[in-house]
């Protein structure tokens, strides 16, 4: 368990080593027994859980619904989304009972990048009134924030750690050495449900305006060198 001196810190004054010392005694453990751990060294009331309700999002909310029914998911609802992708949150949240909450950008400056078409210009700007300023206004309430990124998403993904300290909180990826190939068997064996789009050959989903079909996310930002959102940056 964490030393009861780091639990009562602000997050940001934990330390290396004490970091080093989380990744080390998650590394061995399986993505199910990282998530148990997880509500050892840390109460719920302090763990953000966020999910895209994307291609495989059933993945890790199964594994998060199966531990800790008391868990908050965040959805980011930048108002651009698939009508497929608001179907299926409806669906994972009935199918696993979980807590969701939608947050968004202000009103006015969501509309600001409707009429500005933000998107076609400015995509990180876009991104970031609609998805990393809304979550940013919650983060300071929590100590851990928990993503599903896998390390062979993308270059970026493959250099992360189980644990960061990113800004003011400390990230938490229980999934971030789990394969493609075990992703998909667990998918197999409990017969998760895929986003509706995965069958039409989208296998990253984002905003309308900004996905395509393709392999893993060469389907996001088509033609555009951006591969990140900024949320996880």
């Amino acid at each position: 368990m964490i030393d009861n001196s780091i639990a009562t810190k602000v997050i940001p004054n934990i330390t290396e080593a004490e970091i080093k010392a989380l990744n080390f005694k998650y590394k061995s453990l399986s993505a199910t027994d990282r998530i148990k751990q997880l509500y050892i060294d840390f109460d719920v009331s302090e763990v953000m859980l966020t999910s895209s309700f994307a291609s495989t999002s059933a993945f890790l909310l199964k594994l998060f619904s199966d531990v800790n029914k008391k868990q908050e998911v965040f959805f980011i609802d930048t108002g651009y989304h698939f009508e497929d992708t608001l179907n299926y949150k409806e669906q994972l949240t009935n199918q696993y009972g979980l807590r969701v909450t939608s947050i968004s950008a202000l009103k006015e400056e969501h509309d600001f990048t409707t009429k500005d078409e933000t998107w076609k210009k400015n995509p990180n700007f876009c991104c970031s009134i609609n998805k990393v300023r809304p979550l940013d206004i919650i983060k300071n309430k929590y100590k851990v924030w928990v993503s599903g990124l896998m390390e062979w998403q993308s270059d970026h993904r493959s250099t992360l750690d189980i644990f960061e300290l990113r800004g003011e909180i400390l990230k938490f990826y229980p999934l971030l050495d789990i394969t493609k190939a075990q992703r998909d068997a667990y998918i197999k064996e409990h017969d998760l449900p895929f986003h509706p789009l995965v069958s039409k050959g989208y296998n990253s989903i984002g905003c309308k305006h900004c996905t395509i079909p393709g392999e893993d996310r060469n389907g996001r930002w088509n033609n555009n060198p951006k591969t990140e959102c900024g949320l996880h940056l």
